[in-house]
């Protein structure tokens, strides 16, 4: 359950320009709480709580963001296509700014690690960040990312698309291909969401 040391007033402005309407608290500790998909905000003096599933974009939001960031993503899949799973963790020059992991339904191994991608690449815009360095163990996102591959599969063309379209909302961004061993906390997550999904 992450905890965030913040003031409480600016957090909830940063969800209010993000269309999420913070509610009065339930008791007389409680600043205010906000609820966005499955995880719940709740603000009390000094800090937020963030309990739930999916807690990711909400802490996004909440936590200072700005400056440069690596985001390393992963996907898998059991079958290929078959049950899948995403991995992704953000790291900025204090540490793991945010990591997680979670089922995706059943897809290809592609599929899968371009909605590792997408999703890293949509939390590392909640928390603010100008700058990503990406870096992915799947060398065919990364070279269709880059336009070195073609796009032959209509699936895989929309996902291109859509990461890409997430991209142009960063001032730079950078994706490299890195061995599996470099990117093994990402892959270990998306492999740890197949245990506990």
């Amino acid at each position: 359950m992450p905890v965030i040391e913040c003031d409480p007033a600016l957090a909830r402005e940063r969800l209010e320009a993000a269309d999420i309407e913070p509610e009065a608290g339930n008791t007389d500790h409680e600043r205010w709480r906000a609820e966005r998909g499955d995880a719940t905000a709740v603000a009390y003096d000094g800090k937020v709580v963030v309990q739930g599933g999916d807690t990711a974009r909400l802490e996004a939001l909440l936590r200072e963001g700005g400056g440069r960031a690596h985001v390393y993503s992963d996907g898998a899949s059991r079958g290929n296509p078959g049950p899948s799973a995403i991995g992704w963790v953000i790291v900025t020059g204090d540490g793991i700014a945010t990591e997680g992991n979670k089922r995706i339904g059943d897809t290809t191994n592609n599929q899968a690690e371009y909605a590792g991608l997408i999703h890293a690449l949509e939390v590392a815009e909640g928390y603010g960040f100008e700058e990503v360095e990406i870096r992915s163990d799947s060398e065919l996102v990364v070279k269709q990312i880059r336009g070195e591959y073609d796009v032959n599969s209509p699936e895989l063309r929309e996902k291109r698309v859509q990461a890409m379209e997430l991209l142009s909302g960063f001032e730079s961004w950078s994706l490299e291909h890195v061995p599996r061993e470099l990117n093994e906390r990402a892959d270990n997550l998306a492999n740890e969401a197949f245990e506990h999904g």
